[in-house]
């Protein structure tokens, strides 16, 4: 395995998005390389035991996003997490998977060959140190990440009491923008809530290039 590096908001390669948050963490683990064109970043997240509708919306999203330069953000769980990634790498896309646990052992396992295609073209990072064991708690606290990394979470589709609830909470609390894809009861519900309602890539693209304009 490649080497973890060691990151500290003091490091000019931590990641910019971070920066600013409450609870960013002290110390970022990764393996691979954080580019300042990380910046503009989209975070797709959903179900593990996803439909077929919600795959192929997931990829679609993440392979048109990725294709125009945007770097996708998920945490490399079954599902949802899983296709947006290798949508992300089939396009030569950068993309950044978000673990719960140290670097040196990926979870879940099934997904240790894509990690390695990750780490080769974006990153895998934590804020748990090698060695740190996967728990269940840690997932819910990592979901801060998946959001903070990116400009705007896009929730694909979910149960009514799921993850994707928990990192959207993240993402409205740090003042990133939430879509939602209309069908499941987490993303109808998100919709009720305010969120924006996504119907192809380009309404998330178009709100990145706006944040983008406002940012230079």
């Amino acid at each position: 395995m490649a080497e973890i590096k060691i990151l500290t908001p003091k490091s000019p390669l931590y990641p910019k998005n971070l920066l600013g948050l409450i609870d960013m963490p002290k110390k970022l683990y990764v393996l691979g390389k954080i580019l300042d064109s990380d910046q503009s970043a989209v975070a797709i997240i959903g179900s593990r035991n996803m439909t077929q509708h919600g795959k192929k919306i997931a990829w679609d999203f993440s392979y048109f996003l990725a294709r125009k330069g945007i770097t996708i953000i998920s945490g490399l769980a079954r599902g949802i997490d899983t296709i947006v990634h290798q949508a992300a790498l089939k396009v030569s896309g950068r993309t950044i998977a978000v673990l719960a646990n140290g670097l040196e052992k990926i979870y879940p396992p099934e997904n240790s060959k894509l990690a390695q295609e990750i780490i080769k073209s974006g990153a895998v990072v934590s804020e748990y140190p090698p060695g740190a064991k996967m728990e269940p708690k840690n997932f819910l606290v990592r979901n801060r990440l998946i959001s903070g990394l990116a400009r705007g979470v896009l929730v694909i589709e979910g149960k009514a009491r799921s993850g994707t609830l928990s990192t959207a909470s993240h993402a409205a609390n740090q003042g990133r923008e939430v879509f939602a894809i209309p069908g499941s009861l987490a993303t109808d519900w998100l919709i009720e809530q305010g969120a924006s309602v996504a119907t192809t890539p380009k309404d998330v693209l178009d709100y990145l290039d706006r944040i983008d304009l406002m940012s230079n």
